[in-house]
């Protein structure tokens, strides 16, 4: 038992840690490579695109190197619905009404939900070869230049700030920290990946169910942090774009760089029920958003709803099983 109670305070650590290593890893990255003369557009599309999915790609890369593909699986496929429904549903609540343009958010959606349909694929059939991996991650390019074309402003007003930014007079300190930054993550996802065994084995509880509702909820703290300041700031075309374009990155880059480099096996079982579900309640984000053509209280609600509701749907089918 205080196994398992040590377990649980270091995932609460491994997530806190990877939070905070990150939002620095992302932050000195940019500098740096401002500073180096990378061209602000890149560094703009790369933020939107993959800024504050660090966090569920280390996870990847750690748990399919320790052989453990649910733990992957879980953790990417759990943010999609924490991201889409939660934080999403979160927002208005804190920052008041919000609209979106119809066009946006159907692009930006069918991507997402194309990416959850590629991933059942896979995962019926309850294993990863390193061409579903290669391939997923492939779609990402794809999806990247949609979510540019959709989302110019989010990208525009990052670059602007990029082209602010003066080549610092010491480039090693911003290399130095994101060297440590990148340090802490890999570290923290160990922390997290070997906790969640830890409480998998004592508890005897999936890895894949702790993953899915447990360690997605930390990983998507950096989404919800950057998206109430966007819409704080009124940029909401930047807070629907993270959302959604992270939702993306974690059904394609996420979810395959650790298992094209590691392939694993994945309970299919307990994944496909999870994939369906967050297929079921993103169409319904993105239908009532693209019909109402705002996120307000009322959505938010709803939003809410379906994600606390999954707790009551997947745990009932998990049981029946």
């Amino acid at each position: 038992m205080i196994e398992i109670i040590i377990a649980i305070f270091i995932l609460i650590g491994g997530l806190g840690l990877i939070v905070i290593c990150s939002i620095q890893a992302v932050k000195h990255s940019a500098i740096l490579a401002a500073a180096l003369g990378v061209s602000p557009l890149i560094i703009g599309v790369a933020l939107v695109s993959i800024g504050t999915d660090v966090a569920e790609i280390f996870n990847s890369i750690v748990s399919c190197a320790l052989g453990h593909g649910d733990i992957d699986v879980g953790d990417s496929v759990g943010s999609d619905l924490t991201q889409l429904t939660l934080v999403f549903g979160i927002l208005p609540l804190v920052s008041g009404i919000f609209y979106v343009h119809r066009k946006d958010i159907i692009i930006l959606g069918a991507c997402e939900v194309l990416s959850l349909i590629l991933i059942f694929t896979v995962v019926e059939k309850g294993y990863f070869t390193r061409l579903d991996a290669i391939l997923m991650i492939g779609c990402l390019g794809i999806y990247i230049w949609l979510i540019y074309n959709a989302n110019k402003e989010s990208i525009l007003q990052r670059v602007e700030k990029i082209e602010k930014i003066k080549a610092p007079r010491a480039k090693k300190f911003h290399l130095l920290i994101a060297v440590l930054a990148f340090g802490g993550v890999t570290i923290s996802s160990i922390m997290i990946v070997e906790s969640v065994i830890t409480i998998s084995e004592g508890l005897n509880v999936p890895e894949y169910i702790i993953s899915f509702f447990g360690v997605s909820l930390g990983t998507s703290l950096p989404e919800l942090a950057v998206d109430i300041n966007a819409l704080r700031l009124k940029h909401h075309e930047i807070a629907i774009g993270d959302i959604i374009g992270s939702c993306i990155v974690d059904s394609t880059l996420s979810i395959g760089i650790g298992q094209a480099l590691f392939p694993q096996a994945v309970t299919a079982s307990l994944a496909v029920p999870t994939v369906l579900y967050t297929l079921v309640a993103s169409f319904i984000v993105i239908t009532i958003v693209a019909v109402r053509k705002k996120v307000d209280k009322k959505a938010g609600i709803v939003f809410i709803a379906l994600y606390f509701l999954s707790y009551v749907f997947l745990f009932s089918f998990w049981m029946r099983g």
